[in-house]
């Protein structure tokens, strides 16, 4: 028997609604996928992505949620992150401009702005002779109590 906790009564996300507009059919399943991207505060990869998903439909396959991340990747809907661990992590796209800076010892992610940081950037990139149009800022840290020791 599937077990189905709690999804199907909950409003729709910006990820279904971004699918809605791509034209994509949206299974129960991908339901699932795009609900559990959509309520990560953390950028899971798709292991903690498949064991979110399975909590709450444990008909979903592994390979169903890497296909699932596959497409909604490919139509724009997610981002991918490489954060030097050898696994790609997930985040859904955002209307506004952040920045990442990892914790090197546990992985963590936080997301940050900085307007110092975005005036530089489009300061340097113009002094170089280019217009900046986009950009990826990410950050390896380690805490600064391992530097005391």
């Amino acid at each position: 028997m599937t077990a189905l906790k709690s999804v199907p009564s909950s409003p729709t996300t910006d990820i279904e609604h971004r699918c809605a507009a791509t034209g994509m059919r949206m299974t129960e399943q991908r339901r699932v996928i795009a609900r559990v991207l959509a309520e990560a505060s953390d950028h899971p990869d798709v292991e903690e992505l498949y064991r979110r998903c399975v909590a709450i439909d444990d008909k979903i396959s592994i390979s169903t949620v890497y296909r699932t991340v596959k497409l909604f990747e490919d139509a724009g809907i997610i981002e991918r992150h490489d954060f030097r661990e050898g696994r790609a992590r997930y985040e859904q796209m955002r209307d506004s401009h952040h920045d990442h800076l990892i914790n090197l010892r546990d992985g963590t992610v936080i997301e940050f702005t900085s307007d110092a940081i975005e005036k530089l950037q489009t300061e340097i990139a113009r002094k170089l002779g280019f217009r900046l149009v986009d950009h990826r800022l990410e950050l390896y840290c380690v805490p600064l109590d391992e530097d005391k020791t």
